[in-house]
């Protein structure tokens, strides 16, 4: 409830006061143990974003992983936060810049990655001095509770408050509540386009910092070089896993019109071996959809590719069996700029497109809304570098010769227009958790001014 909600941010107020005090790497020893008792029980943790979500269990397994994989990122980190010393045109002057937390961070995250953004967040923004207030999605709140009770525990027995990493469940007036506070200094919020708007703009109507991370309608382009091995499972992979449900999934596959044809039916042939069945199943590739709202949105994209001109190559139809379990799904013969194809549809139906010129493709690769990840695949080093340069992809994520999903922790992840802008994980995101302060410090007996001004 609200009144729930009021006394959790008190208390992550409270505690907060008691973390920005405690050293950085103290904080990072901190986040190493809390990485470890996630290790402890990352097969029962899986187990159950498998239950919870539909993903297959080696997902939310490998979800869990990148929990851990941040911990250990961020530990490092704690020790590296820095930064610089100017140089200063007044003698006996010092420039500095001092970076301190933003004080607490609000984090939102979404069903299909119930654990691993919230690891993305909590991690760093932990060890950058802040207390972090989770709000989970409302059909994902076991594993919420389950990680949660874990952190506090490692909190509690290292002697600081449990409630540093709080934990809120509710639907959407707790989501507002949080975008409206101005007790939070960052908003972390991941989910659709939609709701993200929404959310931006209540954040920015109190001056607050936002952090979003938003929808996809990722591309992969295939050039008439490229090595086909890498291509088939790339797009199986991008397109079929995880149900369709990543905002990196492949939604738009762009193959040169010399390899149509034929990388269509290696497709075709890839997918009909598609292991579909009970998520927690060890040998199963392919779960269900997560909600049944998911499998009507499916079917209406279906139905809307086929009014469009789309033809189903395979796929296309809910499967007879408990749960929601729908078809992995090509269509082809659609135009680039087909509705449809515009559309982020959070469901297994990928667009195989035909084109003809490389400065095409990438103009079709940049045209929708979204701008999150993309791929290439090809030989050419000459085009590689123009994929990666001004010209090429407007993309977050930019690959070659790997598919549009499975973001590496290292990297900086996230993208541009309406995905938000927002940047999580590794590179400098650390930067998005804390306030810059630019310090001048006189240590002369003289009070020369900047730019040479007198004022005597």
């Amino acid at each position: 409830s609200l009144e729930d909600y009021e006394e959790t941010v008190k208390k992550a107020k409270e505690s907060w006061k008691v973390w920005a005090d405690i050293p950085a790497p103290k904080r990072g020893e901190i986040v190493r143990q809390i990485g470890d008792a996630l290790r402890q029980k990352i097969k029962a943790l899986g187990s159950l974003v498998s239950l919870e979500m539909g993903k297959i269990f080696v997902e939310g397994v490998g979800e869990v992983q990148e929990y851990i994989d941040v911990c250990d990122y961020a530990v490092g980190l704690s020790r590296m936060i820095s930064g610089p010393i100017l140089p200063s045109e007044r003698p006996g002057h010092a420039l500095i810049e001092q970076w301190n937390p933003v004080g607490l961070v609000g984090i939102i995250t979404a069903f299909n990655f119930p654990v691993a953004v919230y690891g993305w967040n909590s991690a760093i923004a932990m060890i950058c001095g802040n207390a972090c207030v989770w709000k989970g999605a409302p059909t994902t709140s076991l594993i919420s509770v389950a990680v949660t009770k874990i952190i506090a525990k490692v909190l509690e027995d290292n002697k600081v408050p449990g409630a540093i990493c709080s934990l809120v469940c509710g639907g959407a007036d707790i989501g507002t509540a949080m975008a409206r506070d101005e007790r939070m200094d960052l908003l972390s919020f991941t989910g659709s386009t939609k709701v993200g708007k929404q959310v931006a703009l209540m954040v920015q109507e109190r001056f607050g910092r936002s952090l979003l991370e938003l929808g996809g309608n990722n591309a992969i382009i295939v050039f008439e070089d490229a090595d086909l091995n890498l291509v088939i499972p790339s797009a199986v992979f991008a397109a079929v896993g995880t149900a369709g449900q990543r905002c990196t999934t492949a939604r738009r596959l762009f193959l040169h019109e010399s390899i149509h044809d034929e990388v269509v039916a290696k497709l075709a042939k890839a997918y009909a071996q598609v292991r579909i069945g009970d998520p927690w199943d060890s040998d199963i590739l392919y779960g269900p959809l997560h909600t049944k709202e998911a499998v009507k949105m499916f079917l209406d994209a279906v139905e809307q590719a086929k009014q469009q001109g789309g033809s189903v190559v395979c796929g296309g139809k809910v499967i007879n069996r408990p749960g929601n379990y729908v078809e992995p799904t090509l269509v082809t013969g659609l135009p680039h700029s087909a509705p449809i194809v515009h559309t982020e549809t959070f469901a297994p139906i990928l667009y195989v497109l035909k084109f003809k010129e490389e400065e095409e493709v990438f103009a079709w690769n940049n045209e929708v809304k979204q701008g999150l990840s993309s791929s290439i695949f090809t030989k050419d080093l000459g085009r590689i570098f123009r994929w990666l340069g001004p010209k090429g992809s407007d993309c977050g994520i930019v690959n070659v010769n790997i598919p549009t999903s499975g973001a590496e922790i290292g990297g900086a992840f996230g993208g541009e227009k309406h995905t938000g802008g927002g940047r999580e994980s590794g590179s400098d995101s650390w930067k998005l958790y804390m306030r810059r302060s630019t310090c001048t410090i006189n240590y002369s007996k003289d009070l020369p001014l900047a730019q040479g001004i007198k004022f005597q």
